[in-house]
């Protein structure tokens, strides 16, 4: 029997678990804020994820964490970036060649990281979403376990725990900033105005 000329691993249902998190942005202020997450117990600073319901889409699971564990109400951001999926508009996906193609608006996961667990017998994927802070609506109490603060991007890169949440954090704030014409808060900006926001300075 003939076997696939790429490397392949596959899971059972029970082998991989799914978790959506979002990258929150605040962008009412001057010097637009990211949101992160404090784990009292454990003494980290993370961004806001978990794991994905049965029938629930990964959006939806980002979103609620994201409520759940910040107390904020969040709507996904659009963005302009690289994908490999096809143009649903185009007249034949099947001829569109295997590559990334720049679109824009688009509220998809801009990266994905898996984990092995349980000592590489199982996975976890984790897709992340980059949100916006729902204006003009209440928030609610977040899970009593988290402490949610707003921080400037540098001072948010400093206070991230992990290497891999910082990772996200870079290409989130690139991502943004590469979507539009002027800085996230809708005022002309120059490279000094993308600097001051990323410092907070």
């Amino acid at each position: 029997m003939a076997s696939s000329a790429f490397k392949t691993a596959q899971y059972h249902s029970e082998q991989f678990v799914e978790s959506s998190g979002a990258v929150l942005f605040d962008f009412s202020q001057e010097i637009p804020k990211v949101c992160l997450i404090y784990y009292i117990e454990k003494d980290e600073w993370l961004l806001a994820k978990g794991r994905r319901n049965y029938n629930e889409s990964r959006r939806e699971a980002a979103l609620r964490e994201v409520r759940e564990e910040t107390g904020y109400q969040c709507r996904l951001y659009p963005i302009s970036m690289p994908t490999r999926a096809t143009n649903p508009s185009a007249t034949d996906t099947n001829d569109m060649t295997d590559q990334a193609r720049v679109y824009h608006n688009l509220t998809e996961p801009f990266m994905l990281s898996i984990r092995e667990i349980k000592e590489r017998s199982s996975i976890k994927l984790i897709w992340w979403y980059i949100a916006e802070l729902e204006k003009n609506v209440q928030t609610m109490d977040g899970e009593a376990e988290f402490i949610s603060e707003f921080f400037s991007y540098d001072e948010a890169i400093r206070r991230l725990t992990f290497q891999g949440d910082r990772d996200v954090l870079i290409k989130a704030v690139s991502l943004v900033h590469s979507s539009c014409a002027s800085d996230p808060c809708g005022q002309p900006r120059d490279d000094t105005t993308v600097l001051d926001w990323r410092s907070g300075n």
